[in-house]
């Protein structure tokens, strides 16, 4: 399967995960988690992206959200974080 061009959204997303990535492993260096305690890590940030939706005074209108962008990303890139040590994991046992 061939892929075509990323839109300028897509890019543009793609790259605040990313750079959200590298802020993660500088803060807290690569962590090889198992699923159990990665899911508590992802539903503590959808959390957090729940509130921030919840608390927001336009809640009901689509309007920028500097926030909530902020948190959806954190949701993001810890879903990648956790994928990245699922291909660590099963790298090392040959999978």
């Amino acid at each position: 399967m061939t892929m075509g061009k990323l839109s300028e959204e897509n890019e543009a997303t793609l790259d605040l995960i990313r750079t959200e990535r590298m802020r993660q492993d500088k803060k807290w260096g690569v962590k090889n988690h198992y699923d159990l305690y990665w899911l508590g890590i992802l539903m503590e940030e959808v959390d957090e992206l729940a509130q921030t939706i919840i608390n927001s005074p336009d809640v009901f209108r689509d309007s920028p959200n500097s926030n909530r962008d902020k948190e959806l990303v954190q949701v993001a890139a810890v879903a990648v974080a956790w994928m990245e040590a699922i291909h660590r994991r099963t790298k090392e046992v040959g999978v």
